[in-house]
């Protein structure tokens, strides 16, 4: 089994489906990673990850607004599709099997609140939901990691 963790940003709110009876919830996460190139040039490169959060469940949608700060988990796909060019084309997607919400940017830089910080959603085979489990508000970013 393959697992992938993914933290960063929503690009755009959640849009909830329903397909063949079962409801989806799809979004967008964006991780940007900040390095020095070769010459010692400060860059940026932004990942975005496609997720499909297959669940009865969508109790967790109205919280998934753009700009709100997930961490995600699931197994990653692989989706093929068919180019204008007539190419192939490749995508990644992640089938998500927990959610948590770490908070949501405010007006200000840097600013965050978090209304729903430390709340997990949890599918799991048979697309349930286990209960938001609280912990501690997030008055600001952390930038140390404990590993």
């Amino acid at each position: 089994m393959i697992k992938l963790q993914v933290i960063g940003n929503l690009g755009k709110d959640c849009v909830t489906n329903t397909v063949n009876g079962k409801s989806v919830m799809n979004f967008n996460v964006a991780h940007t990673e900040k390095f020095r190139d070769a010459q010692g040039n400060q860059q940026e490169k932004t990942i975005w990850v496609d997720c499909a959060y297959w669940s009865d469940r969508t109790a967790v949608a109205p919280y998934l607004k753009k700009g709100t700060q997930v961490y995600v988990e699931g197994t990653p796909e692989v989706r093929t599709y068919p180019k204008n060019d007539g190419s192939t084309g490749a995508s990644l997607t992640l089938r998500v099997q927990s959610v948590q919400l770490l908070g949501q940017k405010a007006a200000g830089p840097g600013d965050y609140s978090s209304p729903a910080a430390g709340n997990t959603y949890s599918g799991n085979s048979g697309g349930g939901y286990s209960q938001p489990q609280s912990g501690p508000a997030v008055s600001e970013p952390v930038d140390d990691l404990p590993f």
